[in-house]
């Protein structure tokens, strides 16, 4: 998992990324379409086409980082709407990266009576 400090707030790119694209371009595209400043420490994270490939860029303080993960079955569950910006929790981050759907994840287990 990504070392993420606890002040860290993670953003995904609603819509779709061209994957061809690397930490130069797609911190471009945070800072003009999210109109968010990639160098901020924050993590921004960007889907393709088919919805099993995701990249995440972030700055940390030393150098620029480039993650992808790519599904071998499924697809990653990403927001409905086609443009902007949705802020998600490190947990939710967590979730997303392992194909859980981030947005109503379900207990597992209940209990059915005190004592």
């Amino acid at each position: 998992m990504i070392p993420v400090p606890s002040n860290t707030r993670v953003w995904l790119a609603a819509g779709v990324t061209d994957m061809r694209r690397g930490f130069n371009t797609l911190a471009a595209q945070a800072e003009k379409v999210l109109e968010l400043d990639p160098y901020s420490g924050h993590l921004f994270v960007f889907r393709g086409r088919r919805g099993d490939l995701l990249k995440i860029i972030w700055w940390d303080a030393q150098g620029a980082c480039l993650f992808s993960k790519r599904l071998e079955k499924g697809r990653f569950v990403w927001p409905a709407a086609k443009e902007g910006k949705v802020s998600v929790t490190a947990a939710q981050l967590s979730m997303l990266l392992e194909g859980i759907d981030w947005r109503m994840p379900q207990k597992t287990w209940r209990p059915l009576k005190v004592g």
